[in-house]
């Protein structure tokens, strides 16, 4: 073995599965993700989706051979709750920035702010914050924001399914946002205070829901530790196959070769499947092996192997 390199240790094994964090205050993602890593003692962890350090609320993780299937979260729908400060303005747009400017004059009335709102529901452009992980030939903006380097970056589109007003208590508005992967709720309110003429930034937020995965299904990190301590952190990961909301197989012993080594299978009789439809499947110990879909000469293919040998 080269000097310098150590072989890794296989992690703990156990099920593979989705937790969802419910992620506090001045927590980064990736803090997160390697507390987790001690839960299970074992480093196949990732999380599905950034959630900004002053954030909180639904982080979903993918564990073990789980992270293998993160491909197919991408782009889902996240919903969010905020809190708009209206009449300031900030460097990065939330409050965790410097305040660059102030509005003297009135804030506007109610109606002008509803009206507002409406505006930005569908597809709009967006232009990435300078304090995001957005990269700029390679350097994410965020370095280059905290030398106080403003570069052009280039507008991207997001949709806005839904964006309402749920408490005006000027100069602060409470919202509820349900939009695409990538919008910036930060933008969002800096955009809103520039149309409205007054300036704003994101005083709060917190994520209620990523894709399946929603709060209610959520835990805190004290919660987790207390149940890895007590070994039982397993039990709270919800199964691939109920995420994906598709069948599970239980492949035979003599399958399980020729799936871990990308080869088709036949589903057998007892299971019926429509074409095309897709399904986990799992060998008889539960370990999670593959996502396979039925095809036209009624076999199972691997769309993606999960599990090694």
């Amino acid at each position: 073995m080269p000097r310098g390199r150590r072989k890794r240790r296989p992690g703990r094994p156990g099920p593979a599965g989705f937790l969802v964090v419910d992620k506090p205050a001045g927590w980064t993602s990736h803090d997160v993700v390697d507390a987790a890593r001690k839960w299970f003692g074992n480093r196949r962890i990732g999380h599905l989706g950034t959630l900004d350090p002053q954030a909180t609320g639904v982080l979903p993780l993918a564990v073990r051979e789980a992270t293998k299937l993160a491909t197919f979260f991408e782009g889902v729908t996240k919903s969010y709750l905020g809190t708009v400060r209206l009449g300031v303005e900030t460097d990065t747009l939330d409050g965790e920035g410097k305040v660059v400017a102030r509005h003297e004059g009135p804030l506007p009335a109610e109606a002008r702010i509803r009206e507002a709102l409406e505006g930005f529901v569908g597809d709009i452009e967006q232009v990435p914050p300078m304090f995001s992980a957005v990269k700029q030939q390679g350097v994410p903006l965020h370095r280059l924001a905290r030398r106080g380097e403003v570069v052009h970056r280039e507008p991207k589109k997001v949709r806005i399914h839904r964006l309402e007003a749920l408490c005006f208590d000027l100069p602060d508005l409470d919202i509820d946002v349900e939009c695409s992967a990538g919008t910036y709720v930060r933008s969002l309110a800096s955009d809103l205070g520039a149309g409205l003429g007054c300036g704003g930034y994101l005083k709060s937020l917190r994520r209620t829901a990523s894709g399946p995965f929603h709060e209610r299904d959520a835990k805190t990190i004290e919660e987790f530790e207390a149940e890895a301590a007590e070994g039982r952190i397993d039990e709270s990961l919800i199964a691939p196959s109920k995420v994906l909301g598709i069948p599970l197989f239980g492949a035979s012993p003599a399958a399980v070769s020729q799936i871990l080594h990308g080869a088709d299978i036949a589903p057998g009789t007892d299971f019926r499947l429509s074409l095309g439809e897709r399904v986990l499947v799992s060998d008889e110990k539960g370990r999670l092996l593959a996502l396979m879909e039925l095809r036209a000469d009624r076999r199972l293919w691997p769309l993606r192997v999960l599990a090694t040998q």
